[in-house]
C-alpha cells in the first residue's frame, strides 16, 4: 500500500488545483480528496509579545526556545 501525501493548495477554477508545493514522490494517476481548510481562531501573536510576557531573568533558556517553540508550531496549524 502506497502512503498518502498530505499538500494544501487551492481551487483555481472548477477542474484545477494550484498546490503549495511541487509533488515528486508520484507519477501518474492519483485519486484527490478534498477538505476545506479550517482556519486557527488562535490570533498571531507578535514577537515582541512573547517575550514582554515571559518572567524577567527567572527562567532557563531551554524554557524560552521551547515556548517561541510552540507559539511559531501554532502559526503553522493555520
Amino acid at each position: 500500500m502506497q502512503r498518502a501525501i498530505v499538500i494544501r493548495g487551492r481551487l483555481a477554477d472548477s477542474r484545477h488545483i494550484e498546490l503549495d508545493e511541487p509533488v515528486d514522490e508520484m507519477h501518474g494517476d492519483v485519486e484527490i480528496t478534498l477538505r476545506p481548510v479550517v482556519e486557527s481562531v488562535r490570533p498571531r501573536r507578535d514577537i515582541a509579545e512573547i517575550i514582554a510576557s515571559m518572567a524577567d531573568g527567572r527562567r532557563a533558556k531551554e524554557d524560552i526556545d521551547a515556548q517561541l517553540a510552540e507559539e511559531r508550531a501554532a502559526w503553522h496549524q493555520r
